[in-house]
């Protein structure tokens, strides 16, 4: 037996020294396991108003109107001296931001496997972003170009802590535990995400009530987002607890992110399986987020809905999740991870085909619309999260999380490309939306595929019973 007798967990190893003693220490291994699982799932808590209220409701269009203030009368702005369209400023600093994620997150997940501090790092990232987001309450009149660099650092910087944070999850939970932990984590952050919406819709519908602009209503819901990410993101940054690592001789601290990515896809090549599951995920979850991101344009422009039905539906969606995701999270412990996740992909594809039928003009609808989206959203990402940290070899965590979350994040373009030719194709948004069944029909066969118990044990893992 190695000088080692505890597990990636935490846990000691049945045998080692007087069984009462053993006992105790496993036990006393297990409590502290649970405070750092209760520690991680705040950050998610944190984290997730700024998905929620920021980028999903207030940023684009705000930033838009701030874009289109500062135009010329030709209607385009000039950043570093280029013409751009004011209504697309907005869409051209999130695909900046995903450049400046890509080059970062492997960067990041280097650091962190390579020196085992991934707490002052995600501590930083968390922060930046958290200021970064405070600092939208400054964005008023013409100042578009700051409105762009806050979004860039705030969005680079919610990718970067979110390899760190998901690294986490092998290490503060068994195999048994992790589809429930992971599950849990993503109903924290739904919980989140509804209560600030319910209060920023509050104030910004209830502006004049307050005795505030419409614009001003919008930056301080802004700015209570930052302030949210960076107070309850104290929570896991006190429990959370870095593990020493062996370093190997001579090895560098980090690469470059490019050097580091193609390593750690390099490396992925001895896992074959892990690399096949990533495969599925990045084609499904490209179909997920595009649905996310395009759900609105359907609302608006083809069912003719109003704003404030649309935010009512955000608002359900994020309400639904949480039930969604611990309840899929449940299914997991009996069916088993990819079984639930191919059931959802299932229900992607139906709910999809739904909202092909709906009718324009009827709110009903498109609320029942929006209430299956949540029912299958919380539940497919984190029972996803789950299931790919066991694929992931030990001491490699932060690294393959952070291609994971390249998948999430860095590459989910092809479902809004594939979408926007189908509606310059076509000149429907019906046919847009019922293109994107294929992300989920191509990536249930993909899952369907790939053998996870052999997948687990080739990462060198432990099989829970349920997989």
């Amino acid at each position: 037996m190695s000088a080692d007798h505890t597990s990636r967990t935490g846990e000691a190893e049945p045998g080692a020294g007087d069984g009462g003693a053993a006992a105790a220490v496993t036990t006393e291994a297990a409590a502290e396991r649970k405070r750092e699982q209760r520690g991680w799932y705040f950050y998610d808590f944190a984290v997730s108003v700024y998905s929620a209220s920021v980028l999903t409701v207030f940023l684009g269009p705000y930033l838009t109107s701030v874009a289109k203030a500062a135009a010329d009368a030709e209607g385009f702005v000039h950043p570093l001296g280029i013409p751009v369209r004011a209504g697309s400023f907005f869409a051209y600093t999130v695909s900046a931001s995903v450049i400046l994620a890509v080059l970062l997150m492997p960067l990041a997940g280097a650091v962190a496997d390579r020196t085992g501090r991934k707490k002052p790092l995600l501590a930083a990232a968390a922060y930046l972003g958290a200021a970064a987001t405070t600092g939208m309450f400054f964005l008023d009149g013409e100042r578009y170009l700051l409105g762009g660099l806050l979004l860039i650092v705030a969005n680079a910087s919610l990718s970067v802590s979110m390899v760190l944070y998901n690294a986490y999850l092998p290490q503060i939970s068994t195999p048994d535990e992790r589809d429930t932990v992971s599950s849990r984590g993503w109903a924290f952050g739904y919980t989140a995400g509804s209560v600030m919406l319910v209060l920023n819709l509050a104030l910004y519908l209830g502006h004049d009530t307050f005795g505030v602009s419409e614009g001003m209503a919008v930056r301080i819901c802004l700015a209570a987002s930052g302030l949210w990410w960076g107070a309850f993101a104290v929570i896991p940054l006190r429990r959370l607890r870095d593990r020493a690592v062996v370093r190997e001789p001579g090895a560098a601290p980090a690469v470059s992110g490019w050097k580091q990515l193609i390593a750690t896809f390099k490396d992925m090549r001895r896992y074959p399986l892990t690399l096949s599951f990533l495969l599925a995920y990045l084609i499904y979850n490209d179909g997920v987020q595009t649905v996310i991101s395009q759900a609105s344009v359907y609302g608006s422009e083809e069912l003719e809905l109003e704003q404030s039905t649309l935010i009512g539906a955000v608002l359900l969606v994020q309400v639904l999740a949480v039930g969604g995701a611990l309840g899929m999270g449940r299914l997991a412990r009996i069916y088993g991870a990819k079984r639930t996740i191919l059931g959802s992909l299932a229900a992607w594809a139906v709910t999809l085909a739904v909202g092909y039928f709906l009718p324009a003009r009827t709110p009903l609808w498109f609320f029942a619309l929006a209430a299956m989206i949540g029912l299958v959203l919380g539940g497919s990402q984190a029972l996803s999260r789950s299931l790919f940290s066991h694929l992931v070899p030990a001491g490699k965590e932060a690294e393959y999380f952070s291609a994971y979350e390249m998948s999430d994040r860095g590459l989910s373009w092809v479902g809004p490309l594939v979408f926007g030719l189908t509606y310059q194709l076509t000149g429907s948004y019906r046919d847009a939306i019922i293109s994107l069944v294929v992300f989920f029909a191509l990536g249930f066969l993909l899952l369907a595929r790939v053998p996870v118990r052999r997948a687990v044990e080739a990462a060198g893992n432990p099989v829970p019973e349920r997989i």
